[in-house]
């Protein structure tokens, strides 16, 4: 007789594919952050439309932070 795997050993092996591949495209989404993160920051790529996009919305986000401390400060007197 031959050896055939066990029902159990093919799931693990399907379940352990499934893992590998999921491992797989996380490592190339984390990658492909980290590559438009460095390139978002490096201004010398840049154009001037997206420096002054990028200056405006930290602006934003720090008159947002500073509305939102504000109005803790407000509710805690």
């Amino acid at each position: 007789m031959a050896f055939t795997p066990s029902k159990d050993a093919k799931r693990r092996e399907r379940e352990q594919k499934k893992l590998d591949k999921r491992l797989a495209r996380e490592d190339e989404k984390a990658e492909k952050r980290a590559v438009e993160q460095a390139a978002s920051e490096d201004p010398s790529t840049m154009s001037e439309a997206e420096i002054q996009a990028k200056l405006e919305a930290e602006f934003e986000a720090e008159l947002a932070a500073e509305a939102a401390a504000a109005a803790k400060f407000e509710i805690a007197c």
